[in-house]
């Protein structure tokens, strides 16, 4: 059994969350999850949703995949309004300590090759770039590689 998390800030997404989720997922990404997407993570046991809050507010959330002792990190976003304020790096942080509940041993994660900001948070974070995945995500013009990262956790 997982221990209680952490800081009083995080909880676990609820459907009832998901408007204000999509929301923010559209408000931060340009090729934005679907509704779908995070309903599929919410129905089954091996992802983990958390809401991250502030004043009784959605104000970004993480997803993880957890399974045979790997997290995959699927999913982590801040409002944008609240972007550069340290708050990445504290779901970072609790997305690894609750992976580690878990028994998770390595965390992975994909991140575009244009997203600088994410690649200087997870090096900075200890991850390295293990491999390149062509064409993962949707791009402007066709797609766009995704870095793939990982760090052990233990």
């Amino acid at each position: 059994m997982p221990a209680k998390r952490r800081l009083k800030y995080l909880r676990k997404m609820k459907v009832d969350d998901l408007s204000d989720v999509m929301r923010i997922e559209r408000l931060a990404y340009p090729y934005p999850w679907s509704q779908q997407n995070f309903l599929d993570c919410l129905k089954h046991p091996q992802y983990s949703s958390w809401i991250f809050e502030q004043n009784n507010s959605v104000s970004g959330y993480i997803v993880l995949s957890i399974a045979v002792g790997e997290a995959h990190l699927l999913n982590i976003c801040v409002h944008p309004e609240l972007q550069g304020n340290g708050w990445g790096r504290k779901l970072l942080q609790e997305a690894e300590w609750i992976a580690k509940q878990h028994q998770a041993e390595n965390c992975f994660l994909e991140v575009r090759v244009s997203n600088q900001t994410g690649l200087n948070l997870y090096s900075s974070a200890g991850y390295n770039e293990i491999a390149c995945r062509k064409a993962y995500y949707p791009a402007d013009q066709g797609r766009e590689d995704a870095i793939i990262m990982a760090k052990a956790l233990f």
